[in-house]
């Protein structure tokens, strides 16, 4: 059998610390870092509409308030 040279050795186990951050970053049977991300900025945009959303019921209810105090209002 041929020895393997020091470069071969390197690039194996450069290959290997590949390999295991592969496995961290889309995950091996478990949920990886990669779709823990996905699920957090998911969670954040669903967020941001339910906030967009209070803004716009605020601004609706604060202009019709705003129409009623002013037709109320003595001339």
């Amino acid at each position: 059998m041929e020895m393997m040279s020091t470069f071969e050795a390197q690039v194996l186990a450069d290959l290997s610390v590949v390999k295991s951050q592969m496995a961290s970053l889309l995950g091996d049977g478990q949920p990886g870092r990669l779709s823990l991300l996905e699920e957090r900025v998911e969670r954040h945009e669903l967020s941001v509409q339910r906030v967009k959303g209070f803004a716009g019921a605020f601004g609706l209810l604060f202009t019709l308030l705003q129409l009623v105090v002013e037709w109320l209002r003595p001339r």
